[in-house]
């Protein structure tokens, strides 16, 4: 089998299963079966395959048909165009984040944020993007789970930003001490219990740690920010990650606790609210 029949293969098993984006995920699974970039695919399609070769790819894409993430499969994920490791331990970072990551850069400037607390840091994809692209800071990043704090150490390290980190193994607050911060950020698990069972079989593959926010998805949304303001500097900002249809909800949980002012919520690509922005009053 050559390249080019691979991937014709590929796509043709996948689509026939209705997995999402075929033509990019055979490709991808091609590329790392290969250890070749995505160009040597073009340039060499009528290269053979080896026995060995096709074979690996071909289980690779039967996982794919069993809802497996390409990524839990590559342990790849490129994010605020850094390369993260990820794995069954892990949410696997999305592009809606970026949207929260940028926002955060763009306040730390403006108010030339020190120190940053990330809660429920998973693969330490935003504490490592904000390392990354903030000079002077030095930030603290939680998780409940020490399997993703080792992935998130693991990749501040692949990215050379581990001197700029601290990670805490705590239940959110629970363990952090009385240190305050510029700012406090968050993607926590926001899916609805009752609606985890119909999420895609891929999502489902991710760890429930990682999704479920209780009963109306608001759980760690209330557990944040009734502590938040204990941590955060005097006019701190608190930036939350949110689920498109929960802009109402978070924001009167956020009114309601009378200690923040100038709340605004950010669009995702897709026009749809991603993003709680409220500062400490």
């Amino acid at each position: 089998m050559t390249i080019k029949q691979a991937m014709i293969k590929g796509i043709t098993i996948l689509k026939l299963e209705k997995i999402s984006t075929p033509k990019l995920k055979a490709r991808l699974l091609l590329q790392y079966v290969l250890k070749k970039p995505r160009q040597y695919l073009i340039v060499y399609d009528n290269q053979k395959l080896t026995e060995l070769e096709e074979r690996e790819y071909l289980k690779y894409i039967n996982l794919l048909k069993q809802g497996e993430p390409i990524e839990h499969i590559t342990h790849q994920k490129e994010f605020m165009k850094l390369n993260f490791y990820v794995d069954e331990n892990v949410l696997i970072p999305r592009q809606d984040t970026e949207v929260l990551v940028e926002e955060v850069i763009k306040i730390a400037k403006r108010i030339r944020a020190r120190k940053i607390l990330d809660l429920c840091t998973g693969s330490g994809a935003i504490a490592v993007s904000l390392a990354k692209y903030l000079e002077n800071i030095q930030l603290t990043a939680l998780d409940i789970s020490g399997k993703a704090l080792d992935i998130a150490i693991s990749n501040a390290k692949n990215n050379k930003v581990q001197d700029k980190i601290t990670f805490v193994e705590s239940n959110l607050f629970e363990d952090l001490g009385k240190e305050k911060y510029d700012i406090i950020v968050s993607n926590p698990p926001y899916i609805k219990k009752e609606e985890l069972e119909k999420l895609d079989i891929e999502v489902k593959k991710e760890p429930r740690i990682a999704l479920d926010g209780g009963k109306d998805g608001l759980y760690f949304y209330r557990k944040i920010i009734d502590s938040a303001y204990e941590y955060l500097k005097y006019g701190g900002y608190i930036c939350l990650e949110i689920g498109y249809d929960q802009k109402e909800e978070v924001t009167k949980i956020i009114e309601d606790k009378k200690q923040y002012i100038n709340i605004y919520c950010k669009k995702d690509l897709y026009d749809n609210d991603r993003v709680i922005v409220a500062k400490l009053n």
